[in-house]
């Protein structure tokens, strides 16, 4: 039994020479650290300037040319990406002029007409699926037409949904309406 005894003893003495068993390691501490920030809000959709009146805003860029076609006199407005964005055509003297404006639509839409001394709405709907233009026509002897033709420098062509146009009161507006009468 002593031998036991031995035993034990060095082995209690073996053990408190060995080094302490180490304590895991500690977790790293937690730094700090900002909420991330809040996604941040689209930019504006740019919106078109307002103005007080139509006459105010810039005129569309481009320019009238008038032409004879074998469907009759026309004043082409073409902007500066060479669109014709707004027509005035006459098929023959006497007959109803023609006012096309570049767009289309599945519904009837109302184009308005804004000179310096009339403004009027009529009905414009586009007359083939393969013309990019929508169409009204007015009678030849309209005073709406002299309205546009005579308008302080400009007049505005407008339909919902299309950029409003404010063209000029040029000649080539004033002749087709004149080879119509």
């Amino acid at each position: 039994m002593k031998a036991a005894l031995l035993f034990v003893a060095a082995s209690l003495a073996l053990a408190s020479c060995a080094p302490a068993a180490k304590a895991p390691p500690a977790a790293p501490a937690q730094i700090a650290r900002p909420a991330p920030a809040p996604p941040s809000a689209p930019p504006p959709v740019p919106q078109a300037p307002a103005y007080d009146s139509w006459m105010d805003a810039p005129a569309t860029p481009g320019t009238w040319r008038y032409e004879i076609t074998a469907n009759g006199p026309v004043a082409v407005f073409i902007s500066t990406a060479s669109i014709g964005e707004f027509v005035l055509s006459c098929p023959r003297p006497g007959s109803p002029v023609g006012l096309w404006r570049a767009g289309t639509s599945r519904v009837p839409q109302v184009m308005t007409i804004r000179t310096e001394t009339a403004t009027r709405s009529i009905e414009v709907s586009q007359p083939e699926e393969t013309n990019p233009y929508l169409a009204a026509s007015i009678a030849a002897s309209d005073p709406l037409l002299d309205a546009m033709a005579l308008s302080k420098g400009r007049f505005a062509v407008e339909i919902a949904g299309l950029p409003a146009l404010y063209l000029p009161s040029h000649a080539e507006v004033s002749r087709v309406i004149e080879d119509c009468r």
